[in-house]
């Protein structure tokens, strides 16, 4: 059982947040830009994924421990922005070797790996310390102590519906942001810089992890 205010509340709040740009949007408009329309879907899935994984530990009380410990929070937020960096730094590195092994005038092809997008950005969500603590702080405001319903239902309710409920908003995002970029990828010198822009909005991210 679930307060009705409550879930009204909440749905408003995580709409709020779900629209607001931000890290998330950000690499996934990356991908959508320099990849195509299934990878954003891609990257949209693997936050989603992420929000599960981040679910368990709130419920499991896990996550706690960042907020508790400011070294475990540390290491996580180095090893997200390292991630993050070593996407940005493969991604700069595949434009300039397709440009060295560039000798009989062939297109630009992308070289990223769009296979492992999905798991990218499940990588990033998880190793975000400040999407945790999103979790542990945020979800909790919603819990109705007076239910029936244990708080660890609710908990888990509440941290599952908010990746179901982001997942459409992102599609939105995904659908324009491929619009736009239809018109720049049939240009392979264009298509070529919107790799490079993509591993330095990587970097960049990896950089805001770190503020």
């Amino acid at each position: 059982m679930i307060n009705p205010e409550f879930l009204l509340s909440f749905l408003a709040a995580s709409f709020l947040i779900a629209v607001a740009p931000g890290p998330s949007n950000a690499f996934l408009m990356a991908q959508t830009f320099a990849n195509g329309r299934t990878a954003g879907l891609q990257s949209a899935f693997g936050f989603a994924l992420g929000g599960v994984v981040h679910t368990f530990f709130a419920v499991v009380g896990l996550t706690a421990i960042l907020k508790a410990s400011a070294v475990a929070y540390a290491t996580v937020q180095y090893a997200g922005a390292a991630y993050l960096c070593y996407l940005g730094i493969m991604m700069l590195k595949s434009t300039f070797v397709t440009i060295n092994d560039d000798c009989d005038d062939k297109p630009h092809v992308s070289t990223s790996k769009k296979q492992n997008v999905m798991f990218q950005a499940m990588m990033t969500e998880v190793l975000n310390p400040k999407v945790a603590l999103f979790f542990i702080a945020f979800i909790p405001q919603f819990v109705d102590p007076s239910l029936s319903s244990s708080t660890t239902f609710q908990l888990a309710f509440f941290g599952l519906l908010y990746p179901i409920f982001a997942f459409p908003i992102d599609c939105t995002y995904i659908y324009f942001g491929d619009k736009i970029a239809s018109y720049f990828r049939d240009n392979p010198n264009t298509q070529l810089w919107i790799d490079r822009i993509t591993g330095i909005v990587f970097i960049a991210l990896a950089i805001n992890l770190l503020v």
